[in-house]
């Protein structure tokens, strides 16, 4: 058994060519062995988000403080807040962030396929 301990790993700023406005990483990991299983943290400042993508076999969002949208394409952006999960089939592209006004922060799980977690 591994235990990453809170505050053990430095938060990672979210890439520009990924998400738009402030976004914080943290706690990531990833499963032992063969498990190709990762997620982490993510922080949203009020008016960040994703851009638009998609996963190859799917992702489940926990959130876990705040609120913020999410958006399927062709479909209205949906309000999501605390304790609330959200599960993207896998090639179903979306986008997911803070509202204009409020934080929002989520778990993110996702498998990866011949080493994708994302595309």
């Amino acid at each position: 058994m591994e235990i990453i301990r809170n505050g053990s790993q430095p938060p990672i700023t979210g890439p520009t060519e990924y998400f738009t406005g402030t976004v914080r990483i943290d706690s990531p990991f990833k499963g032992i062995g063969d498990a190709n299983i990762s997620g982490a943290f993510v922080t949203f400042e009020p008016g960040a988000r994703s851009a638009w993508h998609t996963h190859p076999l799917g992702q489940v969002l926990i959130v876990t403080a705040g609120k913020g949208w999410t958006q399927c394409e062709g479909e209205p952006i949906v309000e999501i807040n605390a304790g609330d999960i959200i599960v993207c089939p896998p090639g179903h592209k979306h986008w997911h962030g803070a509202t204009p006004t409020t934080s929002m922060t989520h778990i993110a799980v996702q498998e990866a396929l011949d080493g994708r977690v994302v595309d």
